[in-house]
């Protein structure tokens, strides 16, 4: 008998007796790892294509700043209740369950978005698509981490949120072309409705998919575990041959059942913290320079009209900031390419204490940039947003959402992620929601010499709570 991780890292051997170097992926596993995939892509891609979208919709319902604020808050303030209100479900109903459940919500919210008749009921859409966004943050990670060998998990999980990056740029993409193809007011509608076919094909293949056999241990429900297993690990030729589940831990602790306050016990409450303060302080900066990377580089090299007096206007202008956003969002891509490659070779601690610190220089190369004038602002904004990007992914845009579905035991680990993920959003829904306004009012270098201090205080909370997964299975990292 053996546990399910046991049977995950477990590698088959040739008919001579020779063993595999690694356990190979079955297409179950593929298919579980794509899907998941799928969902980091449409947030990437919805969330950055709004910033696209947004002087299109000041236009058509007459926003005022802070009704801008809400537009670009209202996806993250949706990603902050989901991620603990329904990411948390993934524990008490099982991962399949809310694996399709909210990618179907995403997809009913998209199209109401792209039907929206007004500002107030376009704000509730976007809330309620930030819904199942935030579900997808602890679910997606869960459904990859607990289907999957130990010295994948890694490399597998980051390559999915690295989805999230690819969403962004083919967001930028997507509302180039639409732009550049056509001048109507509609183009933002347009957008958004291009990703709900998509999305829908999503939710069909995620009904084929197979329930966690490490949640359905930690339920007693040991058959089913066994069955979805067999199902999860089907090979050709077949192995392994029988499979007889044991638990992974024979004799839990003592205490009470775990809860909302299991997060604030014992060891669990330092992971708590590792999981969740580093996410808050790294989100107020992907997300703020993310979302309005396209404003900031219109007001300040020069390409914006203050004041535009015609939808042609407001296109071109759209057109000079979103290419510009388009090459600075290139090196999220490069960043999480790095991560994939260095999270189990550094380690997730370092990389993301690195990553800070490369943040904050970044961002101080930015904010110098912008007392200047002339080619040298230029080049110092871009290069300054260009690392921004590349060392966010690097560190902690990706090694928070690795470490949060890491660090938790199984009975909480949805609830303990999703809280990580939605303590990060408020951080986002703050930037998002404030970044208009006290752009206007403190300008953009006080804004990012802020972001430089947050980044700062991030390296150090990484460093002080640090807990170090790399290299271990899901169910031998300590708990207690």
């Amino acid at each position: 008998m053996k546990t399910v991780q046991q049977y995950l890292d477990e590698t088959p051997f040739w008919s001579d007796g020779t063993s595999l170097t690694e356990a190979p992926m079955t297409r179950m596993q593929w298919r579980i790892w794509w899907l998941a995939s799928a969902g980091k892509f449409f947030e990437g891609m919805v969330v950055f294509m709004t910033g696209v979208a947004l002087p299109l919709l000041v236009l058509e319902f007459g926003l005022s700043a802070l009704q801008k604020g809400l537009v670009g808050a209202s996806i993250l303030a949706g990603i902050l209740v989901g991620a603990t209100a329904l990411g948390g479900l993934a524990d008490r109903v099982g991962r399949k369950q809310m694996f399709i459940l909210e990618m179907a919500l995403f997809t009913v919210f998209l199209t109401l978005v792209s039907l929206a008749p007004n500002f107030p009921s376009l704000v509730v859409f976007l809330f309620g698509m930030g819904l199942a966004l935030g579900c997808d943050y602890p679910t997606a990670h869960l459904v990859i981490s607990e289907s999957i060998p130990s010295s994948l998990r890694g490399r597998l999980v980051l390559s999915a949120f690295g989805f999230q990056a690819v969403g962004a740029l083919a967001g930028t993409a997507l509302g180039l072309l639409i732009l550049n193809s056509r001048e109507s007011l509609a183009d933002w509608r347009l957008m958004f409705a291009c990703a709900i076919l998509p999305a829908a094909l999503v939710v069909i293949g995620r009904l084929f998919t197979t329930q966690s056999g490490h949640w359905l241990m930690s339920q007693g429900r040991v058959a089913e575990a066994e069955a979805a297993l067999r199902r999860l690990l089907h090979r050709e030729p077949s192995y392994p041959q029988v499979i007889q589940l044991k638990p992974a831990h024979p004799h839990p602790p003592s205490g009470p059942k775990p809860s909302f306050l299991s997060l604030f016990r014992g060891r669990t409450r330092r992971a708590t913290i590792l999981a969740s303060i580093p996410w808050f302080l790294q989100d107020l900066g992907t997300y703020g320079i993310g979302i309005f990377t396209p404003t900031i580089l219109a007001a300040t090299i020069g390409v914006e009209n203050a004041h535009p007096r015609s939808l042609s206007e407001v296109i071109h202008n759209e057109l000079m900031a979103t290419k510009g956003a388009a090459l600075i969002d290139a090196l999220l891509i490069v960043g999480i390419i790095a991560a994939v490659l260095l999270a189990d070779r550094l380690g997730r601690i370092r990389l993301q204490v690195l990553g800070f610190l490369g943040c904050a220089a970044g961002l101080l190369l930015a904010a110098v940039g912008t007392r200047l004038e002339g080619s040298l602002q230029l080049v110092l904004i871009f290069a300054g947003f260009m690392l921004f990007n590349f060392m966010t992914n690097l560190g902690p845009n990706a090694m928070t959402y690795l470490i949060a579905g890491e660090v938790f035991p199984t009975p909480v680990r949805g609830l303990g992620s999703g809280f990580a993920a939605s303590i990060g959003k408020v951080g986002a829904v703050l930037t998002s929601f404030l970044f208009p306004i006290l752009l206007v009012k403190f300008g953009t270098a006080a804004l990012l010499g802020g972001l430089v201090g947050a980044c700062l205080l991030g390296a150090w909370v990484t460093a002080r709570f640090a807990i170090e997964t790399t290299g271990l299975n899901l169910e031998s990292i300590p708990h207690e």
